[in-house]
């Protein structure tokens, strides 16, 4: 079987079909078969292209027969699921500049377009998908012990590059000094120890610390994405609490509370706490030492 339709592509270009009975034809149709939701379909263009139409003729002849295109026959991709399909097909890179999300047709749908679709080739055109389908799920069938073993892989290697960041973690917090200090005159080795724990929080930050100005607001803004802040202070007074509010109203907030019960100043930099002898505002204006505390973060919190 042979024959050669023209078509207009989704940038209004002017195509020829040729349509050979083949086995090279047979492979190009079986590569434009997708899996989405775990269901076997084809782009509402590609099956447009093979059937020698326009994509909006197509969509058309569909809705003017809606009765015959069940959710379970034909639905229309989520962004999300358009965005995926760009990213992983090269070929499909157009589709996110397309004005309206493309359907997709499952085996049953792509059945039922040869009885709308009134072109000469539409039938045969069917059964070659038909066919198609079939020799996936043979294919699929046939490998499904290699697959298996494949995804048995992946996650194997999910885990092996989950234990291999959390080595990593563990070699970080190593490390960190557990204790130290620092002398009058310096600080900027004190300001950078601190702002580097900062830094290393992967999920929060509490800071202990009843002498607060925006600079310590600043020092704390050099924590990444993802990382709640929160200070304890004895008292918040108007000048703090402006400065509060401003810093909130751009950068990610830092939630401030009144707390009168710590007499020291403590840094819990996710589940570890360290003791820090002076207030972040005067880091090594004189001597102070730091130490990394027995108690987690979590166990801290609960005596409040």
């Amino acid at each position: 079987m042979s024959g050669k339709n023209s078509l207009v592509t989704a940038d209004n270009k002017k195509v020829d079909v040729v349509v050979n009975n083949d086995i090279e034809y047979q492979a190009q149709i079986e590569n434009l078969i997708l899996n989405i939701r775990d269901v076997q379909v084809m782009l509402d263009r590609d099956l447009a292209r093979l059937y020698g139409v326009s994509t909006s003729r197509l969509n058309e002849q569909v809705k003017r027969n809606i009765e015959r295109f069940p959710a379970s026959f034909r639905f229309q991709l989520k962004e999300t699921e358009r965005d995926e399909l760009v990213a992983i097909c090269d070929n499909l890179k157009t589709l996110k500049f397309t004005p309206t999300l493309p359907y997709v047709f499952t085996e049953q749908g792509i059945a039922q377009l040869s009885s709308v679709l009134h072109t000469p080739t539409a039938i045969k055109v069917s059964v070659m998908i038909m066919n198609a389908f079939v020799n996936m799920r043979r294919f699929l069938t046939a490998n499904a012990a290699v697959f298996q073993r494949l995804e048995l892989i992946e996650k194997h290697q999910l885990s092996t590059d989950k234990r291999i960041d959390e080595i990593f973690t563990k070699i970080d917090r190593q490390l960190q000094p557990s204790q130290g200090i620092f002398f009058n005159g310096q600080i900027f080795d004190a300001y950078t120890f601190v702002c580097d724990l900062i830094r290393s929080a992967k999920k929060q930050i509490i800071l202990f610390d009843n002498y607060i100005d925006d600079s310590v607001l600043k020092m704390l803004d050099k924590h990444g994405e993802g990382v709640d802040v929160r200070i304890l202070t004895k008292s918040i007074s108007p000048q703090l609490l402006l400065d509060i509010d401003k810093h909130n109203s751009q950068y990610s907030p830092i939630k401030l509370e009144v707390f009168t019960n710590s007499h020291d100043r403590f840094l819990c930099i996710d589940d570890t706490v360290y003791h820090v002898g002076a207030s972040l505002k005067d880091l090594g204006k004189k001597w102070f030492g730091f130490n990394k505390m027995e108690i987690d973060t979590e166990s801290l919190m609960k005596k409040l």
